[in-house]
């Protein structure tokens, strides 16, 4: 599905994304593939049972036959039989900084992946195409790392406690000013871990009696803290703004089940990058929603924080919009700054409330410095505040090998989905057969990839997912090129037939978000 949005003068620039239909013989052979490993699995089962065959995986003991089973089987057979077969393309040792070449310790399986020896040999100079790198700030060397070492001998690399307590130092202060100055909000609040960030302060937020309408392929920690929230939750379709229409006029027309009161608060929940996809967010059209239909807005700017945008102010700035029109804006430091932690911005309001009601807030343990310092010096660098234009230059480069890389690779014949500004760039796989040979093929070839498959996606949408680093020099991108293509054409993974087809069904110059007067 190819489509250029120009909705009603809501986008300011062309909004392109791929997401070209899966082939009715490769769709038809996937689900094949998967039947033959499942019947295989039970026959290996049966063998196990009658001990034919060894059994390796985790099961309860003799004299615990009669207790309530602590594995159950059927919950276990997809780790047993399919997963195992292709566990070595996951959970590879790095022994570097994972920037642009990372070095890995080889090591070896006797028992088709049930365990795994370590040769005492190091893979040195892997082109690293699967870390969140995308600023190229996870360096051992520069400014950053100069900063956070001198700020390690100041304040050492734990706080000991939590911020409500002794653990708030001038670093943290500094930090959340830093970030609130960067989104262009009133007030920002940094937490030390990102998942933490959205499962543990959407509960503070909505709770019974809400609403939250969430894109189906958000991240697991809004779903986690949408769950842990209490409210109410119904799903929309990936990025179609007609699905997410009809909800909020569902909701504002219906209000509660049985009692039909209104509810007391309606959040809309959308990330700037989809992680899996490689799309991006519709926002101007999911602002125009929200404000037609007075409800919130909930932004995880994880993978779009400085990888979007003429500065790398995100999703936001990408799309030329302001701030204010965002209620709640969740980042991350794990990927662009190369860092850790998370960041919640918006009005004060919002930050004091969450700083006295938000679990991650008031039990957490702080921030530590030296991670604080790399964030502070990391994004002064993007700022321009360091004096030099090393961080826009960052910026810059980032979208040129994006967009370089995913022409190369439509060229070449790959089905490949997303936004072509993303730097998140999903190669479409298909077959369980092909995610661990594509790892491996490639890891021969020293390129690291990441393979991913059922349950992290559709049964039959299986992909290699590439994150581009404005790290990664030309020469790097071509050899990867060059070794993806010959994988290409070993395993025949060149399926596209350029049979665009439009994802919306409505055409893309009608509008019906006319902003109505208060």
């Amino acid at each position: 599905i190819n489509h250029i949005v120009h909705n009603g003068g809501l986008y300011k620039r062309p909004f392109n994304e791929d997401f070209e239909e899966t082939p009715m013989l490769v769709a038809v052979l996937t689900y094949v593939g998967y039947g033959v490993l499942t019947l295989f699995g039970y026959l290996r089962d049966f063998m196990r049972q009658w001990k034919i065959e060894k059994c390796q995986n985790a099961t309860e003991r003799e004299e615990q036959k009669d207790f309530v089973p602590l594995y159950q089987d059927f919950e276990n057979f997809y780790n047993r039989n399919l997963y195992m077969r292709i566990r070595d393309s996951w959970n590879r040792p790095i022994c570097s900084v994972p920037g642009a070449k990372v070095d890995m310790m080889e090591r070896i399986s006797h028992d088709y992946n049930w365990t795994f020896t370590y040769t005492g040999r190091v893979i040195k100079d892997i082109i690293n195409m699967g870390s969140y790198n995308y600023l190229g700030f996870a360096q051992k060397a520069g400014t950053c790392q100069e900063a956070a070492a001198k700020v390690l001998s100041q304040y050492g690399a734990g706080v000991c406690s939590t911020r409500q307590e002794m653990g708030n130092l001038d670093k943290h202060e500094e930090l959340e000013k830093l970030v609130a100055r960067f989104l262009g909000v009133e007030s920002a609040m940094a937490y030390g871990m990102g998942f933490a960030t959205n499962s543990m302060n959407i509960p503070a937020l909505v709770g019974k009696g809400c609403l939250i309408l969430s894109d189906e392929l958000n991240h697991a920690s809004l779903v986690l803290g949408a769950r842990l929230s209490g409210a109410t939750i119904r799903i929309f379709k990936h990025n179609n703004m007609q699905s997410l229409e009809k909800l909020l006029k569902d909701a504002i027309v219906h209000g509660q089940p049985r009692t039909r009161r209104p509810w007391k608060k309606i959040l809309i929940l959308v990330e700037g990058i989809y992680s899996m996809e490689g799309s991006i967010v519709r926002l101007p059209e999911v602002i125009a929603l929200k404000k037609k239909y007075k409800s919130y807005l909930y932004l995880d700017e994880a993978h779009s924080i400085g990888a979007l945008g003429p500065t790398g102010r995100g999703v936001v700035e990408y799309f030329g919009l302001n701030p204010e029109d965002v209620d709640v804006m969740m980042g991350t430091f794990t990927k662009s700054f190369g860092a850790a932690g998370g960041y919640i911005g918006g009005k004060k309001e919002l930050i004091d409330y969450l700083r006295t009601y938000s679990h991650s807030a008031v039990y957490a343990t702080s921030m530590s410095p030296p991670v604080v310092e790399q964030i502070i010096t990391s994004m002064k660098c993007i700022m321009g505040e360091d004096g030099t234009t090393v961080g826009k230059a960052r910026v810059q480069q980032l979208a040129e090998n994006t967009r370089y890389f995913r022409r190369r690779l439509k060229e070449m014949g790959f089905i490949i989905y997303g936004n072509e500004d993303s730097p998140v760039v999903p190669l479409m796989l298909y077959m369980p057969a092909k995610i661990g040979a594509f790892g491996r093929e490639m890891l021969k070839r020293n390129i690291g990839v990441v393979v991913v498959g059922f349950p992290a996606t559709p049964i039959i949408e299986s992909r290699a997912r590439f994150c581009l680093s404005a790290a990664h020099t030309k020469e790097m991108l071509d050899t990867a090129l060059k070794e993806i293509n010959e994988v290409g054409d070993l395993l025949q993974l060149k399926y596209s037939r350029h049979r665009l087809v439009p994802l919306l069904d409505r055409p893309f110059d009608e509008t019906t978000y006319e902003e109505t007067e208060d």
